[in-house]
Formats: C-alpha cells, structure tokens, sequence
C-alpha cells in the first residue's frame, strides 16, 4: 500500500531520514521501532505531507503522493495520529467525532441559509456514525464528556475514533502507548486489531513499549541513525545483533527485547 524509495530528508546538517526504502503490505500491522533519534517521526512527517523530502519518493496504492498536503492525503484516506492527542478540548467526544469530515454542508453559509433540511439531515447522518465509532470503541460513558477532561489514554482512543469517521486506507500511529496504563493500551490494542481485521485497516506504529509491539505487529521495521537497520518478524528483529546494539549493547538479548507475539516517538519539528 505504501512504497518509500530512497527517501532523505535533511535539517540543513542533519540527516534526519537518509535513504530510507520500504514497504508498507496492504492489510498489516506494521510495527517501526528504534532508538530515540532515529528518524521515526520524521518518516512519519514526510509520508503523512507535514514535510516535503529533500529527496527521494512516497507511493500510495502505485501513485506517486510526494510532497502531498496532508489534507489531499486525508481525501485519499492516509491518515496519522501524534503522540500527544490533537482534541479539541472544548469540545464533547461526539462533537470532536463530528468535526472530521470534510465537506460538511453545515460548513456553507448557502446551505445554511437556502437548505437547513440538507443541513440537518446530514448533521443527523454524521451524529449516526459517531455513534457508531463510540459503540465500537466502548466509550459510551464518555460521549458527552468535554474532551479536555480526558485521561491519556482515552484521548488515545478518541484520535483513534477519529481515522474511523472516514474511510481510512492506512493509518499512522504515533505512540499510541506513550502515557496509557495497562489496561487501557489493551483496549486500543483489541481496537487496532479489530479496524484491522474486521475493516480492512492498515497500520503503521511507532511504539517504544515492545510487549505491544510484539503482540500487535508483523513485520516489524528497524530504524536508527536515519536508516533502515532491519526489517522482519518481532522474532527475527530481536535476535538480530545490529539491532540488540542499537538500543542498549548486548545486554538487552538475554533480557528478552520484545515478548511473543500473539495475534495480528519523537515529536514533530526539526527533531528527529
């Protein structure tokens, strides 16, 4: 679904990206980990149209999508989430639910004044489907909660809510652990899972917890220093020694890098 060929992306002396290629398969679960500095998040800026590459070429679906606006990719249903959630915090859940699609007929004075009928049938038909998404996520108990007043974790579940209120093609997770109990990363684990298997979802996460790595995702990406390092099964990249040196030498491989798995974060900016 997505293909990166030999992309770089440079901070006047910084390589933050430099010479990435990869694939992204339609239908998976896709994991890219690595140590802080390694890029991640600045691939993630790039294929998502935040930054325009130094170099180098995104394909969607076979269709070159280099140097996109996110809002172009977002018609075309490539969607991210950030590591810190982008609510609107004053706002219900439902209501943030309602304000992602685009071409609301609300959204036109015209129609607002000349078809309250078209306005109010769509708003009704949008509403429907944030009730859905709700039921999905079971989060009824927060639907009509400021958004503001939420927990990590259930802003997490809200962005997560929100990839549903289109049609997604792919979607990109930033930490969606970072911050979350236990509990409740089991929730939007089993909520990932599902968009992926019961909807067609594909995704790509950064996480640093690899216990949920290794439950969620196969293949798993390696990056460090702006390149790919590794690439293949949670098993596979974790007896790997290039990457046991990346992140901590070698005494990480006895203590075990990521668990079994299962079943099928940097920060935006100059950071890399």
């Amino acid at each position: 679904m997505i293909r990166v060929e030999n992309l770089h992306m440079h901070f006047g002396g910084i390589h933050a990206v430099d010479g990435v290629s990869l694939d992204i398969k339609q239908g998976t679960i896709t994991g890219l980990i690595g140590p802080n500095g390694a890029g991640k998040t600045t691939l993630f800026n790039v294929i998502a149209g935040l930054f325009a590459p130094t170099s180098g070429k995104v394909f969607l679906d076979d269709v070159d999508i280099t140097g996109l606006k996110p809002h172009e990719l977002f018609a075309r249903g490539l969607l991210r989430t950030f590591q810190i959630a982008h609510e609107f915090s004053t706002l219900t859940v439902r209501e943030n639910l309602m304000m992602v699609p685009d071409h609301q007929a609300g959204e036109s004075l015209v129609d607002t004044w000349l078809r309250p009928a078209k306005v109010r049938a769509q708003e009704e038909e949008i509403r429907a489907r944030a009730d859905e998404v709700i039921e999905f996520l079971e989060i009824p108990q927060v639907a009509d909660e400021i958004a503001g007043n939420l927990s990590g974790g259930q802003k997490k579940l809200l962005e997560l809510g929100r990839t549903m209120m289109v049609d997604a093609k792919i979607v990109f997770l930033d930490e969606v652990g970072a911050g979350v109990n236990r509990t409740l990363l089991n929730t939007i684990g089993d909520a990932i899972q599902r968009l992926n298997t019961e909807r067609g979802y594909t995704f790509c996460m950064i996480e640093h917890d690899m216990d949920f790595i290794g439950r969620m995702c196969d293949p798993v990406i390696v990056m460090a220093e702006g390149q790919v390092l590794a690439e293949g099964t949670p098993d596979e990249v974790t007896s790997n020694d290039d990457v046991i040196e990346a992140y901590l030498g070698t005494g990480l491989k006895n203590a075990g890098m990521i668990a079994p798995r299962t079943h099928a974060a940097d920060t935006p900016g100059v950071s890399t």
